[in-house]
């Protein structure tokens, strides 16, 4: 059974123009709000009108100063000078507390293409 859901996630991301060798094709928003759904949820709210919960709201945070918002940030966080654009955004994802030593976040997505499809799905966020 597990192999033919490798299988069939192997085809799925053939056919949306990824090659199993790295290279990664255009994210659509609609696959980052299910990696969205699956990975970060439970933590995060994208609804502007629902409050934090375990971590910050993420609706607009694509252009948004790290470490202000309504959410107990981390100083390290609040210090870290950082605005959230796609790349810095992907730089973190793939290692918060490389990139900002003494966050709380300790969720990655390792996975380049659903890191990309989970910030073009932020991108959409007002």
């Amino acid at each position: 059974m597990k192999l033919d859901w490798l299988v069939a996630v192997a085809v799925g991301v053939a056919f949306n123009g990824v090659t199993l060798g790295g290279a990664q094709a255009a994210a659509s928003p609609a696959e980052g709000a299910t990696v969205f759904r699956q990975r970060c949820q439970s933590c995060h709210a994208v609804d502007p009108s629902r409050p934090s919960t375990l971590g910050p709201n993420l609706a607009g945070v694509v252009g948004r100063k790290a470490g202000s918002g309504a959410f107990q940030y981390t100083p390290a966080l609040q210090a870290s000078g950082l605005t959230w654009s796609k790349a810095s955004l992907d730089q973190f994802l793939t290692g918060p507390s490389r990139m900002v030593p003494g966050t709380r976040m300790v969720v990655s997505l390792p996975d380049s293409a659903q890191r990309a499809a989970v910030i073009d799905y932020l991108g959409t966020l007002h």
